[in-house]
């Protein structure tokens, strides 16, 4: 019995360390309005949250965030693209990071320690479009390499 425990442990080892893709994450599931992510990062994933869908709608609404930085921020840069049928339809990119001008309150963490961010956050669009859609966000410092990266998945049916 003992042997075939062992086994199956060494099977489910071998597997994980197979697996090259982290799990799709709900960060909601409301009606008509489904939203997922999945690090895009091979060596990391992170923690997402929002309370409730219909929170977005409101344009300021509260989100949780944590992960465990692998790279310093003394520059952070985010870039977003909205990609709809596998193309990409629109591009934004935004220097978070950089010294003497920060616009977020974990610019200058270290390498190691640990990013928690609970508060607002306010999109800026007056209404999420409609229909199937992946939004991809990439974080990059100043050496140019991934701090942090996710897919989302849209799903909106909402009629305004």
């Amino acid at each position: 019995m003992k042997t075939s425990n062992v086994l199956v442990l060494i099977l489910v080892l071998l597997y994980i360390n197979a697996s090259t893709e982290w799990p799709t994450h709900t960060v909601c599931k409301e009606d008509n309005l489904e939203i997922y992510y999945k690090s895009c990062d091979p060596q990391q994933d992170f923690a997402f949250s929002i309370d409730r869908c219909s929170d977005i709608m409101t344009h300021t609404f509260n989100i949780r965030a944590a992960m465990v930085l692998r790279h310093s921020i003394k520059e952070l840069y985010v870039k977003v693209e909205l990609i709809m049928n596998g193309k990409t339809v629109l591009t934004y990119s935004e220097t978070l990071c950089e010294p003497g001008h920060s616009k977020l309150i974990f610019c200058g963490k270290k390498k190691g320690e640990h990013l928690y961010y609970e508060g607002p956050v306010t999109l800026g669009i007056q209404e999420i479009p409609q229909g199937d859609y992946t939004i991809s966000a990439k974080l990059t410092n100043e050496d140019h390499v991934t701090v942090a990266c996710a897919d989302f998945t849209v799903k909106n049916y909402l009629e305004y």
